[in-house]
């Protein structure tokens, strides 16, 4: 009977954030019942419209349970409430989803599998091991989504019919299964198949045998993940991971590592709480370790971590649970640099040369989606590459971002669009330079434009006439700004952080275009949102064969040499020179005397790569940073001490060079001299920071570039800063590498727009 009492009212929620494909109305809908609400509950494309009838109090105390008490994967943006006519509902339900406006609401990462589920597997007669078992609160969600509002014919689950028991959990408003999109069993949901030596299996108990005797037995797998392709082999088989490096052609990067469980990965690695709460959180990213003990030599290549993640897909738990081995090497399923691969076609004409099986499913991933990875400093989670379980989540800003599409960088691309005050992140694209990732990066460009109802009125791209990623917004007829490398990167930490003021901006990094058109890479910048002043800079060294130098640190380490000492520093005896042709280096030097090809830089990351050279660490360079990272990687860190350098207006490493040698020539360990050079920068960073506070009176340092991934720097620089009465800033949730740069020249552009500049 219908309660028309003059005390109840009625009102109009509009819940907007991530509430779409975390349970969200199934919650909505038993609180409702708890505070005895009359009403109705449902998606739109901007959020979730709730109508709630009841007494003010319940009504109240309502919105107050959800704002407590929503589920762990959702994350409300913002709650408005208004008072509307009483309709006097016979009930509260859950009606049908709507598409009604170009706005959107979030749309959900993918969750690694709940323990619910995981119990499921054991106990559910219909889904006794089944691989893909999921709920509300957990399974694919970004990787299999089409179109909004997330519904299951708008995701890849549209061709598998329900049975008639998925059905009725479906459609329960009681059980945990209400309106989970991708539910399935083992009676009508997707299936494995192996393909092994030619032949099909699809039984899946003999798949799972076979598979864990391929691992066991030393060879390499190739299997569909969550957002694409991994390769798989025993990471404690020095002879399968060395093989899997051949077959791959990559030579020395190091190899992701999944363990059984955490208990497994403690008898590897070092790890602390805030580690262990990030491994285990639902977005289950690879988390960077320092090694404790050694798996197969060849996953990490002498590099002193390791890249761990824990199982997140049902199939990784089962696998597992046959395998009885700690831990598996899986990388991304791949050739050399190309985007991971995620269709079965592509899997067998491609993987199946690398592999000696390959392990595919039925389901389509509709949007690519790397392993995140991360590292924890300071007890904060720092992301490095943001992608599965992280995407497409928005950072939500104090500006009108409509319409702003922000290209990115051209290395570890990542573009954003701009919708209402949300700027949306796209996964990790990579490298444009790939032919096979520019085609992704467009693809993908197309696919965020449909889903979020996205049309660009203004283009924003980095200042660097060659990076491929500004060439592509020259082709688009819509208005263009540009936007200098390294205030992009600022602006993205103080995106992160939501500071709108002038700061003290540190950026450090390896390669961006400088307003003087030289390549600039360690800025002290006083800057806001609109505009930067360049204070302090490192000072201008020639990089021989221009961007050649970051696969051959040997050359810097020259030039460095050359600038400072002339020809005497033949006279050293140096190691690192005795592996590299005298020719070459003469050549080297005729080429710095005529200026051939050998643009000036101030960048940190080159800085970096010369002293890893001249300590004869990693003179030729296999991957993206490796010589600055095998130099952080012998850190010793009870080592205090450090070298001297001049700062003026630029900032001269003439003396910390010939310190350096000095520690050579005295036969000072290695893992010393580069502790030595690492304090060195933090305190030239402390220094600079000083110096502008003095000068301009402001107190608030922004830290950002890829140079502040270096563990040990962020950590000591950040404590020293606070010690010292800064108030410090660096990225955590968005990647201080070129990963970030689109966030930040969103953000530039947005407050441009504002000021009316553009």
């Amino acid at each position: 009977m219908r309660n028309r009492s003059k005390n109840i009212i009625s009102k109009i929620i509009h819940i907007k954030g991530l509430v779409q494909g975390v349970g969200f109305r199934p919650f909505i809908f038993v609180l409702a019942k708890k505070f005895k609400l009359k009403g109705w509950v449902k998606n739109q494309n901007d959020g979730v419209i709730i109508i709630a009838e009841g007494y003010l109090k319940s009504i109240d105390s309502f919105i107050q349970s959800i704002k407590k008490e929503a589920p762990f994967a959702s994350n409300i943006f913002s709650i408005e409430t208004e008072n509307i006519e009483i309709s006097y509902f016979d009930e509260f339900k859950i009606v049908k989803s709507k598409n009604q406006s170009n706005e959107v609401t979030e749309i959900s990462p993918d969750i690694s599998i709940c323990d619910n589920c995981l119990k499921d597997m054991k106990e559910q007669k219909h889904r006794i091991n089944y691989p893909f078992t999921n709920c509300t609160n957990c399974g694919p969600r970004f990787s299999i989504i089409e179109d909004l509002p997330y519904d299951r014919e708008k995701t890849t689950m549209s061709v598998f019919e329900m049975c008639e028991i998925c059905k009725n959990e479906y459609t329960d408003i009681y059980d945990r299964r209400f309106h989970a999109q991708p539910v399935a069993c083992n009676d009508c949901g997707p299936s494995y198949e192996l393909i092994l030596d030619e032949k099909s299996y699809f039984d899946f108990e003999d798949i799972l045998e076979k598979t864990s005797n391929i691992l066991k037995s030393g060879k390499i797998l190739a299997l569909k993940g969550l957002g694409g392709f991994h390769i798989a082999c025993d990471a404690t088989n020095e002879n399968a991971v060395k093989k899997l490096r051949k077959l791959k052609i990559r030579e020395s990067k190091p190899f992701a590592v999944m363990f059984s469980s955490i208990s497994s990965l403690k008898e590897f690695a070092f790890i602390n709480n805030e580690e262990e709460k990030v491994l285990h959180s639902w977005q289950r990213p690879i988390v960077l370790l320092k090694t404790k003990k050694e798996l197969a030599f060849s996953i990490s290549n002498g590099i002193s971590t390791i890249g761990a993640m824990l199982p997140y897909m049902p199939f990784h738990y089962l696998l597992f649970e046959k395998l009885k081995l700690s831990a598996i090497v899986l990388t991304s399923g791949n050739l050399s640099d190309e985007p991971i691969i995620i269709d079965n076609q592509t899997a067998k004409e491609k993987l199946t040369k690398i592999s000696d099986a390959l392990l595919i499913y039925n389901r389509d991933i509709y949007n690519r989606t790397d392993d995140s990875v991360g590292f924890v400093v300071n007890k904060e989670n720092r992301l490095i590459r943001r992608s599965r379980g992280y995407a497409p989540s928005p950072v939500y800003l104090n500006f009108d971002t409509e319409g702003i599409f922000a290209t990115g960088a051209e290395l570890v691309n990542c573009f954003a669009l701009g919708k209402g005050n949300q700027a949306i992140m796209s996964q990790h694209i990579g490298d444009l330079k790939n032919l096979e990732t520019l085609d992704f990066y467009e693809q993908t460009i197309k696919q965020f434009k449909k889903l979020f109802r996205f049309k660009p009125k203004l283009i924003v791209s980095d200042m660097h006439p060659d990076y491929l990623s500004s060439q592509y917004a020259d082709k688009l007829d819509v208005k263009q700004l540009k936007v200098q490398h390294h205030h992009a990167h600022i602006a993205s930490c103080m995106a992160e952080h939501g500071i709108d003021e002038k700061v003290i901006g540190v950026s450090f990094d390896g390669t961006g275009y400088g307003d003087d058109g030289n390549i600039w890479g360690a800025e002290f910048f006083v800057n806001d949102l609109n505009e930067y002043d360049r204070k302090l800079h490192f000072e201008y060294i020639p990089m021989p064969g221009g961007d050649k130098v970051t696969k051959e640190p040997w050359r810097m380490a020259i030039s460095y040499l050359y600038s400072y000492l002339g020809k005497s520093f033949f006279d050293k005896e140096l190691e690192f020179l005795k592996n590299i042709d005298k020719n070459k280096v003469e050549f080297l030097l005729k080429a710095i005397d005529k200026k051939l090809n050998c643009p000036l830089s101030s960048s940190a990351g080159r800085l970096f790569d010369a002293v890893s050279a001249l300590l004869n660490i990693c003179t030729y360079s296999n991957f993206h940073a490796e010589a600055p990272m095998r130099l952080e990687s012998i850190i010793d860190d009870k080592v205090t001490t450090d070298y001297s350098f001049d700062i003026n207006k630029e900032i001269s490493f003439k003396s910390t060079f010939l310190e350096i040698l000095n520690d050579l020539e005295d036969k000072i360990p290695i893992s010393i001299i580069a502790t030595k050079f690492h304090n060195t920068i933090i305190k030239v960073i402390f220094a600079g920071a000083k110096e502008i506070r003095i000068r301009e009176n402001i107190n608030k340092i922004v830290l950002s570039g890829g140079t502040f991934q270096n563990r040990f720097i962020l950590e000591k620089v950040e404590n020293l800063l606070k010690a010292n009465g800064f108030d410090v800033f660096s990225n955590n949730k968005i990647p201080s590498n070129d990963g970030g740069i689109a966030l930040g020249q969103l953000v530039i552009a947005a407050k441009r727009r504002e000021l009316k500049c553009v």
